[in-house]
């Protein structure tokens, strides 16, 4: 083992269409449909249907899972077995070249240093790359994802692969790497040990740490990135990723007063990029204090779209810790104020607090990822990243700095050693 969704209005469509849609592009990703190239930029993110906040912890049921006819857990120690279960199938179709290529040992550093917001072919990513397995084991792979995820947080991600598609079909991008995606393990697969699932590529890096011996999860750190944000997939079914971020974090600002939403938007929206070692500084903005209960359970509802991305027992883990600390967070917002993306450039926010830290920033910027009518910048276009101060990778390893292009950022907002990023590069 080494040590080493053309973008208009606030959506009409009904969410069984979505979810329908997103579904189909899983299926044919899973049925062997090319991973080549990506846009050279990392896209908006869309965020999954927030868990509500009173969600029963204590069921240990499951409930029929739609896309495969299985079962979607509901308990923290479900998702672990059912993980650790899937991944040791998928290891069961690699040959022993391709086992040492996609194990690593669980404190390993380079889970620090193998996931990014720039394309694949800018930093390189751990594990296997999709594009190189045969369909079997790519379906295998997939069903990793499927075990960890909740239904709607793997709608999300089904969205933003489909996303790299459409982009590779439809677009003038010629970056190779769009639609490139890895998977790897730090640390043997087990339901009673602690391991981590790492998954994604240039527009999504899933960092998932489970531990069956504390009935664990946590999704720190976690990029989720969308472009386009609003697209129309091979049946003519309209996708929007992003859809459930956008709708919580319009929830959120439309509940706020006037008066708070002018300390909403006095702070400075940062962003703690992969491969930065952050000090988490929340700055200026509206802190958890000045909000009303229900404005907190909006907000925890928004978070919740990063931190609660598997089974009800964990998100409500997540949430209660995140809340504990609320009055301590600091919402810095800057952009638009109404959810309508047929007017303006996007919006951007950032929530940093003691035991959470997410920035969703719009990229001005299509990357060269132009399609007639679409909008591939602003709305269009989105970078995400979720953290926990004080518990990224499960506090098994310590955040290494980036070199190069690590994916996050030099002076003025460059890319670390100066320059221009191939996107824009996420601003600090």
């Amino acid at each position: 083992m080494k040590s080493f969704r053309t973008t208009d209005t606030l959506p009409t469509a009904s969410s069984l269409v979505r979810r329908r849609a997103l579904r189909a592009v899983s299926l044919l990703l899973a049925g062997g449909l090319a991973l080549t190239g990506c846009a050279a930029d990392v896209a908006s993110t869309s965020g999954t249907a927030s868990p509500s906040a009173g969600s029963d912890s204590s069921s240990s049921s499951t409930a029929a899972d739609p896309k495969t006819g299985g079962t979607s857990s509901t308990t923290t120690e479900e998702t672990i077995s059912s993980t650790a279960a899937a991944a040791d199938a998928f290891l069961a179709t690699l040959s022993d070249e391709q086992r040492e290529t996609v194990l690593y040992d669980y404190d390993d550093a380079t889970k620090t240093t193998s996931w990014s917001n720039f394309p694949v072919t800018f930093v390189e990513r751990a594990g296997l790359n999709l594009a190189d397995l045969t369909d079997e084991q790519k379906t295998a792979a997939l069903a990793v994802l499927q075990a960890l995820l909740s239904d709607e947080a793997y709608d999300t991600v089904s969205g933003i692969m489909g996303g790299d598609e459409y982009l590779q079909q439809n677009s003038s991008s010629t970056e190779q790497s769009l639609g490139q995606y890895y998977i790897a393990f730090f640390g043997e697969p087990s339901d009673t040990g602690a391991f981590e699932v790492q998954f994604g590529g240039h527009h999504l890096g899933i960092n998932a740490t489970l531990d069956g011996a504390t009935d664990a999860i946590t999704f720190a750190p976690t990029h989720l990135g969308v472009q386009p944000a609003v697209y129309t997939d091979d049946d003519g079914n309209e996708v929007r990723p992003f859809d459930g971020i956008y709708t919580d974090a319009f929830a959120f600002f439309d509940s706020l007063t006037g008066e708070q939403q002018a300390a909403l938007t006095s702070g400075d929206v940062s962003m703690c990029a992969p491969g930065d070692t952050c000090d988490f500084d929340a700055g200026a903005g509206l802190t958890g204090a000045d909000l009303t209960d229900a404005q907190r359970q909006l907000l925890l509802d928004l978070i919740a779209n990063w931190s609660g991305m598997a089974d009800e027992q964990t998100t409500a883990d997540s949430r209660a810790k995140i809340e504990a600390t609320i009055d301590d967070t600091v919402i810095a917002w800057t952009g638009e104020t109404t959810y309508d993306m047929s007017t303006g450039d996007g919006i951007s926010f950032s929530i940093s607090g003691p035991n959470v830290y997410v920035a969703f920033q719009a990229q001005q910027g299509s990357a060269g990822a132009d399609v007639e009518g679409v909008s591939t910048s602003g709305w269009g276009h989105v970078h995400t990243i979720y953290r926990d101060p004080t518990n990224d990778y499960a506090n098994s390893v310590t955040q290494q700095a980036a070199s190069g292009m690590g994916g996050g950022t030099g002076p003025a907002g460059g890319p670390p050693g100066g320059g221009t990023p191939p996107d824009g590069g996420p601003p600090r």
